[in-house]
């Protein structure tokens, strides 16, 4: 026993000195950490911090108020240069189905921890009996078709209560903040239809979505909580490449950007600029109108587009951001408060409340910003802020992608 017991105080003193000869005996912090080197987003540009003024960039005509001026600063971030496209969300409505045949044709694996998760190596039988159940049946079939059923596309996403938890200092489990919601992904393609009272859009409902004319044109129909979970499959699909890779971690998702992170992204580094262009006009010298909008009384094709048009339509803002005025509306993280101004902090402001469905409506309410195709100008201002409901669709309102700049800000370099 004396003889191991010399052993093991022999061991522990060589590992104390391999120890301190590594360390040459002074606080070097943790050695072989992850490597990063940083990220740059296929799709996205990057927006260096930065102070704002916030608020009209023109007179509030209406005399709401809603938007008083303050002055903010903002984190550098990456957002997305074009909306999300209907060809970009649908490699997000794919997954959700392989990932329901992949589950009813049992095509697992499981790991050397006893994990079990979808063998993507598998190919799909389409017309495996096994997948009926995917499809129509009986009189929901039209004309005989065999054709998916859109209803069956549900998808859970998670987030983790930030606020709460903060709130909470370490009273309760984890558990107890993160959560989670199950949605439906596909888009509603009837907006086209319920939007307008008396007028004839059903071509819009059929074929906007699926028909390749219309890949890279923004999608819509989408919900406010259709677009997060949209953004949890990215940053999902995003971590996973990156363990293949190797080449470092990245602890920031993909996100809708916050109402003044949106607003900072959209004046392009122009200081109070009523529109991402500048401005103050809508038409450039020539008199060509430089977004899609409503420009006149009944007079929506004015602008090249009857309804939407190419995310990459006309000219980015300096910022390389496209259509940051017009063709749809985009949806926030932000919850909508029409004094929100007057109390949210100066640094990154934002207001989140993430409301039950069983809330009042007006506690729904999430900020839009940019304008649409059938919007007049003044929604298309930088300053002006509007609203919907966080479960409501329409055939105007889409939105894009925003991520968290790591470290010093680019524009400090």
């Amino acid at each position: 026993m004396k003889n191991l017991s010399k052993v093991a105080l022999l061991l522990l003193v060589l590992v104390l000195v391999s120890c301190g000869r590594r360390e040459n005996g002074e606080i070097t912090g943790v050695l072989e950490r992850p490597s990063w080197k940083g990220i740059n987003p296929f799709g996205m540009v990057y927006v260096p911090s930065g102070t704002l003024h916030i608020g009209p960039s023109d007179q509030d005509v209406a005399n709401t108020y809603v938007q008083r001026q303050k002055a903010i600063s903002i984190s550098g971030f990456y957002m997305d240069e074009t909306e999300i496209t209907n060809n970009e969300y649908r490699q997000f409505v794919y997954w959700v189905r392989d990932s329901l045949a992949h589950a009813y044709l049992d095509h697992y694996i499981t790991d050397d921890d006893g994990n079990e998760s979808i063998d993507w190596e598998y190919d799909i039988d389409w017309e495996d009996e096994i997948l009926e159940d995917l499809y129509y049946q009986g009189d929901d079939r039209f004309a005989g078709r065999r054709e998916i059923d859109v209803s069956k596309f549900v998808y859970e996403y998670q987030w983790y209560d930030w606020q709460e938890a903060a709130r909470d200092r370490g009273q309760s489990p984890r558990n107890a903040f993160i959560k989670s919601k199950k949605v439906n992904v596909y888009p509603d393609t009837l907006v086209w239809v319920r939007d307008f009272s008396y007028s004839y859009n059903e071509p819009m409902a059929r074929n906007y979505f699926w028909h390749p004319a219309y890949d890279d044109y923004p999608v819509v129909g989408v919900d406010w909580h259709m677009a997060n979970a949209f953004a949890y499959y990215r940053t999902l699909l995003w971590n996973n490449y990156q363990q293949t890779r190797g080449d470092g971690v990245n602890t920031e998702d993909f996100r809708l950007p916050t109402e003044h992170e949106w607003e900072y992204a959209a004046r392009g580094g122009r200081e109070n600029a009523p529109y991402p262009w500048g401005g103050p006009y809508i038409r450039n010298a020539k008199g060509c109108l430089l977004a899609n909008f409503k420009p006149g009384r009944g007079n929506y094709p004015e602008d090249g587009g009857q309804y939407t048009v190419k995310a990459d339509a006309y000219y980015p803002n300096d910022y390389g951001l496209y259509n940051m005025a017009g063709n749809v509306a985009e949806w926030t993280s932000s919850a909508y408060y029409d004094n929100a101004y007057s109390f949210q902090h100066d640094l990154n402001p934002d207001i989140r409340y993430d409301a039950k469905d069983d809330d009042p409506e007006s506690w729904k309410r999430k900020v839009i910003r940019g304008g649409s195709w059938k919007d007049i100008s003044y929604f298309l201002q930088t300053g002006t802020r509007h609203w919907e409901y966080q479960d409501t669709t329409k055939s105007y309102v889409g939105f894009r992608n925003a991520l968290t700049f790591l470290g010093r800000s680019l524009n400090d370099f």
